[in-house]
């Protein structure tokens, strides 16, 4: 289907009251685009480690809507070219004009499929499950995922680094708790390993829903596998509900997570117990090591490496 959008050229000091204006007029959703830094409230809750470089903010913006296009719009963008002009009694609009386009819808949730196919790690085959197993790998343990929106396909380096770790340290019959589980993808595989039990959160619901699926696809009831959404961190009852005594826990997060994460897990471990945290990008590693070694609780066992991301692996002592 083929949409029109319509971009207003315009002020960073113009969005908000431009926003509001297009609301009254009917517009459900708009798009800013703006070189204003984030603010660090705005990052708290971002699934990303290092944000982009952006040009200098020279206070411009451009705001942009859309409609169906067969919309009939002269109606619309008269009442809006009306509001423009009032709002330059109060602030700044820039240059107010606005751009005409066309752009046409995309399957966004599902075009990623192309790149994600049948790849080994440390000797696991892991499969997408709409692929087939590729006879050269069809002796491999094999897991096999479809994370919908949520993260975790195996291909990323520091969930990698997390099953090379989990091949190395993981027991028969292990506990594990899996922190930002994500799809499931690593309490999966140790479950796969040998591991006799696993408990994964997450913070998003979708990620929750896609490991279950993930889990069941794999073989592995909702008694092997349990699930819960929320924070860990922050979360009483889920605190409560993850219990403790685990062998082994493990984190693909993000290193202000783990820095958090670091004064933390213990308690969840038993004596010797390893804690396997990723998702660190090698310029927050010191942060990360510092992070560990304030804890008493911890003996650093292994660092490793892949590209441009860390992985650090404790054992409580």
């Amino acid at each position: 289907m083929k949409w029109k959008r319509y971009t207003i050229d315009t002020t960073t000091a113009a969005v908000d009251l431009i926003s509001s204006m297009l609301e009254e007029h009917g517009v459900e959703g708009i798009e800013i685009e703006d070189n204003v830094p984030l603010t660090e409230a705005e990052t708290k809750g971002m699934f990303i480690d290092i944000l982009p470089e952006l040009p200098p903010d020279e206070g411009k913006a451009k705001v942009s809507f859309y409609a169906d296009e067969g919309t009939e719009d002269e109606a619309l963008l008269s009442g809006i070219r009306e509001g423009l002009s009032e709002l330059r009694l109060f602030v700044d609009v820039g240059e107010g004009t606005i751009a005409v386009s066309e752009t046409e819808d995309a399957d966004w949730l599902n075009n990623w499929k192309q790149y994600f196919h049948p790849f080994v790690v440390d000797g696991i085959l892991i499969k997408p499950t709409w692929e087939e197993i590729p006879k050269e790998h069809a002796d491999k343990l094999m897991i096999e995922i479809d994370p919908g929106t949520a993260f975790g396909t195996g291909s990323h380096e520091t969930t990698k680094l997390c099953i090379r770790q989990l091949r190395k340290y993981l027991r028969e019959g292990d506990r594990l708790l899996d922190i930002g589980t994500g799809s499931g993808i690593l309490a999966i595989a140790a479950l796969k390993l040998g591991a006799a039990f696993a408990f994964g959160t997450d913070v998003d619901e979708n990620a929750v829903r896609a490991a279950r699926e993930n889990a069941g696809g794999n073989g592995f009831t909702e008694e092997a596998f349990v699930l819960a959404e929320g924070d860990i961190l922050t979360d009483a009852s889920l605190q409560k509900q993850a219990g403790e005594g685990y062998d082994m826990a493990v984190a693909n997060i993000l290193a202000p997570v783990i820095i958090l994460l670091a004064g933390e897990m213990d308690s969840y471990l038993k004596k010797g117990g390893i804690f396997i945290a990723s998702g660190i990008i090698n310029t927050k590693e010191e942060d990360v090591k510092t992070a560990f070694a304030a804890n008493p609780a911890w003996e650093l066992l292994e660092i490793t490496h892949e590209n441009d991301w860390v992985s650090v692996t404790v054992r409580k002592k």
